[in-house]
């Protein structure tokens, strides 16, 4: 089979599975995986052979709560207003798009006839500009930002080009630059490329980070119940 198949079908076929399942199995075993290692530990009771427990500290008393303007100030959006738009326009930009572009609604039409509502192509292609823009900003921002340069490692600059280049390839196929058939044919590599390094890869935070969030929000929930009312045995 594979034999008779030439290079391009077996990119748009057979490695569009690949792809896929190791996307499926690699997210469900980062799920797992998570799950597992946020588990509640074993609780040990600390008993004190001789002697009292020692007294316990004085409550301090209650710090005035912050107005909700306060928190915005002192939170990111507060310090950086300009980080926090380009990374909420980078990924809103880069998760919608591939499911709303018209290319890859009519593939899915074909393969399974369904599809998702597409979106016009000149929206689809502001999405893919503020995506490339994004990214240029984060490689900038990684380059000359002493802060950030110092914590960079060659990982971060081959995560941000894996995220980014299904967006280049894919505007320079759609605006015909070049050799159509190449960017086209580098576009589906990178997009398999970018599904298969998802759930190995920092790109995996899409989906951890709201399970984290969730997490945390459990544990102080559970802490500010049952800590301060059950406290330690002694």
């Amino acid at each position: 089979m594979f034999g008779e198949m030439s290079m391009y079908d077996f990119i748009r076929g057979p490695l569009v599975w690949i792809a896929f399942l190791v996307f499926i199995l690699g997210t469900i075993y980062q799920v797992v995986r998570f799950y597992r290692l946020s588990r509640p530990k074993e609780r040990y009771q600390v008993r004190v052979p001789f002697g009292k427990p020692p007294k316990e500290p004085d409550e301090k008393p209650a710090e005035p709560e912050l107005t909700w303007w306060q928190y915005v100030k002192l939170s990111v959006v507060g310090v950086n207003p300009v980080m926090v738009s380009v990374t909420t326009v980078f990924h809103l930009a880069l998760v919608l798009t591939p499911f709303f572009v018209l290319g890859h609604n009519v593939l899915l039409d074909l393969a399974w006839h369904a599809s998702l509502p597409s979106l016009p192509e000149g929206v689809a292609d502001g999405l893919t500009m503020m995506v490339i823009a994004g990214g240029i900003f984060f490689l900038l921002r990684r380059i000359f930002l002493d802060r950030v340069r110092a914590i960079s490692t060659a990982y971060d600059y081959v995560v941000l080009l894996i995220a980014t280049a299904p967006f280049i390839t894919g505007f320079l196929a759609y605006r015909e630059v070049g050799d159509y058939h190449f960017w086209l044919t580098a576009h589906i590599l990178c997009g398999e490329l970018m599904l298969i390094a998802i759930p190995f890869t920092k790109l995996s935070h899409f989906l951890l980070y709201f399970l984290s969030r969730g997490q945390l929000g459990m544990d102080f929930g559970i802490k500010r119940g049952g800590m301060k009312n059950k406290g330690f045995a002694w």
